[in-house]
């Protein structure tokens, strides 16, 4: 294992590689794009594009959601926490998670119907089958995001908004949302340009350098600290304590925060996934498939916090999702996702001259 560059020195140069193999045969390969950053905002390592802009999709929740425990309103309202990690999570719809969103909207005497995220089919197997069966059962609290929109709506009303256009870019909500996702990635709300996310509700263009940065934040906030510290920290804790609700079965972020105790880890839809390193050295590292392929995001991050030595190579549960099978339509195993990190070599010499090595090759004839 190549040495840690960690706790000193410059920013390791890194490139990140999941290949798709059928067989013998090398089918498909993604490419990574990859940033580990302290709370300082100081890169400790990156891929060749750590500055790129990309939205933060559902990574961002737990930012979304601080507002509502920094300014005390998950006390005021007795929030469990199982509530706050439903609030930040990508659920898979089960019963359990629908429960759990349909107890908050009770408790605000608000219901799925004041809810702006759209219905999905859900990822967990029985809540689909049950559906199907009974398709008059289908509700937006089947949606992965209806925990963050329950937390959204508890803070307007906490705050006297309307709840009414919660959603939309210009209600007061949101500008909150906005300022306080700019604030944790080290950045002026002007400078993050904005769409509509899955769930209907404004999604952040970030660079992959400053998500590194906002998790690093996260995962080094003090229960003792200043208020927004505190309320990080009680965030992380829910997430960690309670990664089934924060995801679900067959979600990599839960897998992993079971396999690795030290770890507060959340995906984001079109192959993203952002983690904060629980420990003394409290660093955020944030992964990005530049296709957009979730298939490749654990293999990925597997692979990179172990080149880092940032997560024990024998931590348990993890091997299904470090080696991940393909499988045919009869449901057998006939190939495998293997990723791979290795050092980005430097062009020697002047910039037109030849580079040296093949990494070095791929890296000088790349555009991005």
């Amino acid at each position: 294992m190549t040495r840690s560059p960690f706790p000193g020195g410059p920013a390791a140069r890194l490139a990140i590689r999941v290949d798709v193999w059928r067989g013998q045969v090398l089918e498909s390969r993604h490419h990574v794009q990859a940033a580990v950053s302290d709370a300082r905002g100081e890169l400790r390592a990156s891929t060749s594009s750590p500055e790129e802009t990309t939205t933060f999709r559902s990574a961002a929740k737990p930012f979304q959601l601080l507002p509502l425990v920094e300014r005390g309103h998950a006390d005021r309202l007795g929030f469990s926490e199982e509530q706050l990690a439903v609030m930040a999570a990508s659920h898979t719809g089960s019963a359990y998670h629908v429960g759990l969103v349909q107890g908050i909207l009770q408790g605000l005497g608000l219901s799925d119907r004041d809810l702006a995220c759209a219905f999905h089919e859900p990822l967990d197997g029985p809540a689909r089958a049950a559906l199907r069966v009974r398709p008059e059962g289908r509700s937006k609290l089947y949606n992965n995001c209806s925990g963050k929109h329950a937390g959204m709506l508890a803070l307007a009303r906490c705050e006297g908004w309307p709840t009414e256009g919660y959603e939309r870019a210009d209600h007061p909500l949101q500008r909150l949302m906005l300022e306080t996702v700019a604030d944790l990635c080290g950045m002026r709300p002007q400078d993050v340009p904005t769409g509509v996310d899955g769930c209907g509700v404004p999604v952040f263009g970030v660079p992959i350098r400053a998500m590194a940065m906002s998790y690093a934040r996260l995962a080094s906030a003090a229960e003792s600290g200043d208020p927004r510290s505190a309320a990080l920290a009680r965030i992380r804790q829910a997430m960690m304590r309670h990664p089934v609700t924060t995801g679900g079965a067959e979600r990599f972020s839960t897998a992993f925060m079971q396999a690795a105790p030290h770890v507060v880890s959340k995906g984001g839809a079109e192959g993203l996934e952002c983690v904060g390193i629980v420990d003394a050295r409290g660093l955020g590292v944030a992964v990005k498939c530049e296709d957009g392929q979730s298939r490749a995001v654990g293999p990925a991050v597997i692979a990179l916090l172990e080149h880092l030595e940032l997560l024990d190579p024998a931590a348990p549960g993890l091997d299904a999702w470090r080696r991940p099978v393909v499988r045919n339509y009869a449901g057998l195993d006939v190939g495998e996702l293997r990723a791979s990190v290795e050092p980005m070599l430097e062009p020697t010499g002047s910039p037109m001259g030849s580079p040296t090595g093949s990494r070095a090759v791929a890296t000088a004839t790349r555009a991005d």
